[in-house]
């Protein structure tokens, strides 16, 4: 993904850690129209795809307000799906990096290929053919599916990919997905202890750069600003996340960053999916959503597997 959405913590990446912080300001601006995304606006939230990315979500506010705490600079930092594979000798400019579809597009800003696009009321269905982050190539192998549905103070996101390569790669740590959100939103807040749902005490921090790990027991991990106020993504399949924050030139090229993990390869006709939920407010507010969400999924009969082999 971008430059500074880069994640390096998989085995096949430690080399990429020491370069981290050497890499040039090679961002390239998405120049995007108006006509080209597409909004869902229940009254209470305002959730924003750029078609032309893959339908990929950059916008997310609440409803009849201009404040998006989404970043969306470029290709790589839109809340998208993006999954690494083995070394493969392309390169990231002059980098060495690794098979990575990637639901926007490619880092030099050419956009992925959207196969089909629907909405209907509150909800949006997308299937994408993505392009390969560093080497460019639309990656006929690989799809990448996307639903949307939003429902009062949620925005339910599933991602699903289905990989039809030949080649088995080794397992790697994936992001579940990568989020970046205003950098005004600096305050980074979890459940790391050892009663989840408890209503225990949260951990608040200010992530520095690079990376840093963070552990999350209650599946939830939330970024709000000094009044706080700001966005929780909730993934009930993600224990651990990594995150930073990126000063950058202090403009738009600035973020804060964080990711949910798990761990899987692309092997022969996998299928992943997953389940993001995403939601606005206070502190308090978001942990209690996400406390109501968890306590219903408990109650739901599991007719979906996340991942099929």
């Amino acid at each position: 993904m971008s430059p500074f959405s880069m994640s390096p913590f998989s085995k096949t990446r430690k080399s990429l850690r020491r370069l981290f912080w050497l890499l040039p300001l090679s961002l390239i601006p998405r120049q995007a129209r108006a006509d080209d995304w597409v909004y869902l606006d229940n009254g209470t939230l305002r959730l924003g795809v750029d078609k032309t990315s893959g339908a990929c979500l950059g916008w997310l506010s609440q409803s009849k307000t201009t404040r998006n705490l989404l970043n969306h600079f470029d290709r790589g930092r839109f809340v998208q799906q993006s999954y690494y594979g083995d070394a493969d000798g392309s390169k990231w400019g002059a980098n060495p990096w690794t098979y990575n579809p990637v639901q926007g597009g490619e880092y030099r800003g050419k956009p992925s290929e959207l196969k089909e696009f629907r909405t209907r009321k509150m909800t949006l269905y997308a299937k994408v053919t993505p392009r390969h982050w560093a080497e460019g190539s639309l990656l006929s192998e690989v799809t990448m599916e996307e639903w949307i549905e939003l429902k009062q103070n949620v925005a339910h996101i599933r991602f699903k990919v289905t990989y039809d390569g030949a080649k088995t790669h080794d397992p790697h740590q994936q992001e579940i997905p990568a989020i970046f959100v205003d950098s005004g939103l600096a305050t980074l807040i979890t459940y790391d202890g050892d009663s989840p749902w408890r209503q225990a005490a949260v951990t608040r921090r200010v992530p520095g750069w690079p990376n840093q790990s963070l552990k999350m027991k209650e599946n939830w991990v939330a970024y709000v600003d000094d009044d706080d106020f700001g966005v929780g993504a909730y993934v009930p399949i993600a224990a651990e996340a990594t995150c930073y924050r990126y000063k950058g030139s202090g403009g738009a090229d600035a973020c804060s960053y964080v990711a949910p993990l798990t761990t899987f390869a692309l092997t022969p006709k996998r299928v992943f999916a997953y389940d993001l939920y995403l939601t606005l407010g206070k502190a308090d507010e978001i942990r209690s959503t996400f406390t109501r969400l968890h306590d219903s999924r408990l109650e739901q009969p599991k007719t979906i597997p996340h991942e099929k082999k």
